[in-house]
């Protein structure tokens, strides 16, 4: 398609950090990946704390392109959010953008008001998930739900990485089908593919015993995550395993207080961040995700395209992504006893695991490719440029 005015079009990127998480990759990779001749992008970004290494590298390639908005943070606060929502519309202004494309929900609901007020003309948003349940009470969800409404009247597309966050937006009368466009999440997965380490050399730097299974969980320290059933479910749980906990987040002190009170220390490594995932998943015998909600969950991607079977939670986007009783196992949310027998099962049996790394390697290969988002992307961009522009 031929761009309006033979000019590229003008596109900001929106998030309120590039920290360590799903949500940040995938604004890197676009912003990294999309056409140059096609596209001037810019990110827009609140304050990061824990970047990743890949993406402190990128920021700094970057710079030049990255606007910092200070008051644009993840917690709300109305003088914030209110400071951030002046800063955005200012921006948008000046800079004359065609397209606003905001990430998250925080970013996703002042970047599209911002946009909307400072007459940016196409305004596109990826929620990386939902908050319409699993996150907050009743009340709270319906507010939730009411305000994203609102501010799909003025959205020209919702980008969605599941087909259950699509058809949730349809159940939650949210988005018009129309509206709504089903682009799954690209990885960088060619680091896991086949990638091999010295097992032994890794375990004795965390202090791992050689002769102790491992089961890992890679994600934040946070409520949704649902690790406090995986600790519960470790006391029920009578084999020779350690438990590797990579990630922080707001409940690390609280884990930490909660396993050493279960008389569970022996069984638990809590590494803060890391950079170094192949690594670690290339020494896990199991990866685990116990979350009340998910949106996708890359760390289960990037264990099945490492060949580590998963147990993970029957939730949010979690089922298109594994497939149950063949590269992994599903249990129900908030389940200790579920969730404990399936670990156990799968350490005690170890032709089901070999047999699950095989599925697992075969059924991501050619799945969630860097290429095929930004070629679906770029034809969102263009497909709207040419009705609006």
């Amino acid at each position: 398609m031929i761009i309006a005015n033979s000019q590229k079009l003008k596109v900001a990127e929106v998030i309120t950090r590039m920290d360590w998480g799903g949500s940040p990759d995938i604004v890197r990779l676009i912003c990294k990946h999309l056409d140059p001749n096609l596209y001037d992008i810019r990110l827009i970004v609140g304050p990061s704390v824990h970047p990743t290494q890949k993406t402190k590298d990128f920021l700094e390639e970057f710079k030049d392109k990255v606007i910092t908005v200070n008051a644009l943070k993840r917690n709300i606060n109305p003088i914030n959010d209110f400071a951030a929502l002046g800063q955005l519309r200012e921006t948008f202004k000046r800079e004359k953008f065609d397209i606003v494309h905001t990430h998250t929900a925080k970013a996703g609901a002042l970047g599209r008001l911002a946009a909307r007020k400072a007459g940016v003309p196409i305004i596109i948003h990826t929620p990386h998930g939902h908050n319409f349940y699993g996150y907050f009470g009743f009340i709270f969800s319906k507010i939730i739900i009411a305000i994203e409404r609102h501010l799909c009247r003025f959205t020209d597309k919702i980008i969605c990485l599941t087909q259950l966050e699509k058809k949730d937006f349809i159940k939650f009368k949210v988005a018009s089908q129309d509206k709504l466009a089903l682009i799954p999440q690209g990885l960088e997965l060619d680091e896991y593919k086949d990638a091999t380490f010295d097992k032994d050399k890794l375990k004795k730097n965390l202090g791992l015993p050689l002769n102790e299974d491992v089961v890992g969980y890679i994600g934040r320290l946070e409520p949704i995550k649902g690790l406090d059933y995986l600790i519960a479910a470790v006391k029920l749980i009578n084999n020779n395993v350690k438990f590797l906990i990579v990630g922080d987040g707001s409940l690390r002190e609280r884990l930490g207080q909660k396993v050493k009170a279960l008389g569970l220390s022996e069984k638990f490594i809590f590494t803060g961040w890391r950079s170094d995932i192949a690594q670690l998943l290339f020494l896990m015998d199991l990866l685990v995700l116990p979350s009340l909600n998910e949106a996708v969950g890359i760390s289960l991607i990037q264990a099945q395209a490492m060949g580590v079977p998963v147990v993970a939670s029957n939730v949010g986007g979690i089922p298109e992504i594994i497939r149950d009783n063949f590269t992994g196992i599903l249990v129900p949310p908030a389940n200790p006893q579920a969730l404990a027998k399936a670990i156990a099962g799968l350490l005690n049996d170890k032709q089901k695991r070999l047999g699950m790394s095989k599925e697992a390697k075969a059924w991501i290969k050619g799945k969630f490719r860097v290429e095929d988002m930004i070629n679906r992307i770029s034809g969102l961009y263009q497909e709207l440029a040419g009705k609006k522009l």
